[in-house]
């Protein structure tokens, strides 16, 4: 109890100090938006940075547009951690170490986990709050010197693992196409704010899925990198010291051209001088479109552990039917077993039982139900999940159904030194099964769904019922350390995507595992009418170009085919 009345405190007070700074924004962010901000707000990132060097545009005008935009984001969902557009105003006059500026005047948002110097990372744990830090990241030192603007942090779920955003620091925050749906966590705080058009890119991270998921539950654009492309120092994690299933930094973005220009202009600022953890690869332009290659996706439906629902499969399948009419080739892809991924990650990621992402709680501090009971399961004694193993395989009809939680239960349990580097043994030939397979096959990219569900409910309950388990088309790839993107693609249709009332009593249903029912009870065609869908698109490691480069190819199959993606406005 001793930590409660400082939590109330600091939880309040972090509160006070957002009004407040919201308060004594200067009243040009509060003024109507005119003729010239929407001017500013349409031009893509390229033609941005080139209209500020010619001095068609200043900076300071973009940050106004963008100001605007900024703030009344946040009041539709919540989705600041901190704001301090008056620091970055006066960042425009500031000298730069670069000879040139390649992100001169790009509005640019940080996730509450990567350190800016002069404010707080909480990482959502009211124990962080009034502490700012000291040093800025690399990825924020590079944006500066590249003339980025950067205005804002975004919020964050408590300890980041979650599918929601929600905090006893923040409050919760609400996906702009429905407010009854998450946006997406752990940066879901920037993928709300980007879809409302407050920001032209968000820095986020992603440990499985992070930055994946806002991009797919809000219609943006993402590209998670391979561990060392892009620059992740200073990006503070909820797992800190964990290395065998890395926290990657990788930003999300509204149009894919944004997206690719940003990736490449953050390379070419050489980010391995910034950062040590950064590898020396230039960047390799990729263009399948320009030269008409032929493409082969591998295609899976379903990781074996929840298959997706009924509007991400649509969506999936209509990507793959426009890939072939384009002349690309489509297969079904059967890699090694995702669940084995899913437990050698889990057991690596929760070596130490959750110690590190729970320990900074304090009293009565709000924790995602899913991480509570991953919290739960950990601190059981083995026998205990021995023998619920046991009885989730004897008792569950059909036979069989519940294999796969069982397998995780019974091993899902801290582990020695020793345990850990057997592992990460483990680790490697896995990966070593994937590239073999993945060659074996011939494949460009695997192309699959980023989530089983299209957003998740924003209750608490909810993402306790979908469990982190549910993350594993998104987390494999992380545990694989592959290229992974997400693009939009369409929206859900009640009319299409809707369950026949028999649905629970037929053979697929009955066939699931508890957490599949569980995924699968949370999916309502009528009240997800209009939330964005989006196919996960996966290259090798460092293909970040190639994955780009997919990307576009699908991007052309659907506006060629007519169902072309054209983002809501807000």
């Amino acid at each position: 109890m001793a930590s409660y009345l400082p939590h109330r405190k600091h939880c309040s007070g972090k509160r006070r100090e957002l009004h407040d700074k919201l308060s004594a924004t200067p009243d040009v962010y509060r003024s109507p938006p005119t003729e010239a901000d929407a001017k500013i707000l349409s031009l893509p990132l390229a033609q941005l940075v080139s209209s500020c060097e010619e001095n068609a545009v200043s900076p300071r005008e973009v940050l106004q547009a963008y100001g605007k935009r900024c703030l009344l984001a946040h009041e539709a969902t919540n989705c600041l951690a901190d704001v301090f557009l008056d620091e970055a105003a006066c960042s425009l006059s500031a000298p730069s170490s670069a000879d040139d500026r390649p992100l001169l005047g790009v509005p640019i948002t940080i996730k509450d986990c990567i350190n800016i110097a002069g404010h707080d990372t909480t990482i959502g744990y009211s124990a962080n709050a009034g502490h700012p830090v000291q040093e800025s990241a690399p990825i924020v030192r590079l944006l500066r010197d590249a003339g980025g603007l950067i205005y804002a942090k975004t919020t964050l779920p408590t300890g980041c693992l979650s599918f929601e955003v929600s905090s006893d620091l923040f409050g919760s925050t609400a996906n702009p196409y429905n407010s009854a749906f998450s946006p997406g966590a752990s940066s879901g705080g920037g993928g709300a704010l980007l879809a409302c058009q407050g920001s032209m890119v968000e820095v986020g991270t992603d440990l499985g899925g992070s930055v994946r998921y806002p991009a797919a539950y809000c219609g943006l654009y993402t590209v998670k990198g391979s561990h060392g492309r892009f620059p992740s120092h200073g990006s503070v994690s909820c797992l800190p010291g964990l290395e065998a299933v890395p926290t990657i930094t990788a930003p999300m973005a509204r149009t894919l051209d944004d997206l690719e220009e940003f990736w490449r202009r953050v390379v070419e600022m050489k980010p391995w001088d910034y950062d040590h953890t950064c590898v020396p690869v230039p960047w390799r332009a990729v263009d399948y479109v320009a030269t008409g290659a032929r493409l082969k996706f591998g295609l899976i439906m379903d990781d074996g552990v929840v298959p997706p629902t009924p509007a991400p499969s649509r969506a999936l399948l209509e990507v793959a039917s426009a890939l072939s009419k384009q002349g690309h080739e489509v297969v079904p892809f059967y890699p090694p077993s995702p669940l084995e991924g899913l437990k050698i990650g889990y057991q690596l990621m929760f070596s130490e039982g959750a110690k590190s992402v729970t320990g900074p709680l304090r009293t009565g501090e709000f924790i995602s139900p899913a991480l509570r009971t991953v919290r739960l399961i950990l601190s059981l004694p083995l026998w205990v999940k021995k023998v619920q193993a046991m009885l989730l395989r004897w008792f569950s009809r059909p036979w069989g159904r519940n294999d796969a939680w069982a397998s995780l239960l019974e091993i899902f349990h801290p582990k020695s030194a020793l345990d850990e580097r057997r592992l990460v043994v483990e680790r490697e030939a896995y990966k070593a099964a994937w590239h073999d397979a993945w060659r074996r096959e011939g494949l460009d990219f695997v192309l699959t769904v980023p989530h089983a569900l299209p957003a998740v409910p924003r209750d608490p309950q909810a993402s306790d019922r979908a469990t982190l388990v549910s993350a594993n088309y998104a987390f494999m790839y992380n545990v694989l350390d592959y290229a992974a993107g997400v693009l939009p693609v369409g929206y859900v249709d009640k009319t299409r995507d809707s369950y026949a009332p028999d649905f629970r009593s037929a053979e697929k249903y009955q066939g699931m595992n508890d957490v599949g029912r569980a995924v699968h009870d949370l999916y309502d065609a009528d009240s997800m009418h209009g939330m964005p869908l989006a196919v996960q698109v996966v290259g090798g490691r460092f293909e970040e170009e190639k994955v780009i480069a997919g990307m576009k190819v699908i991007e052309k199959a659907l506006w060629d085919g007519g169902k072309g993606f054209t983002p809501r406005k807000f």
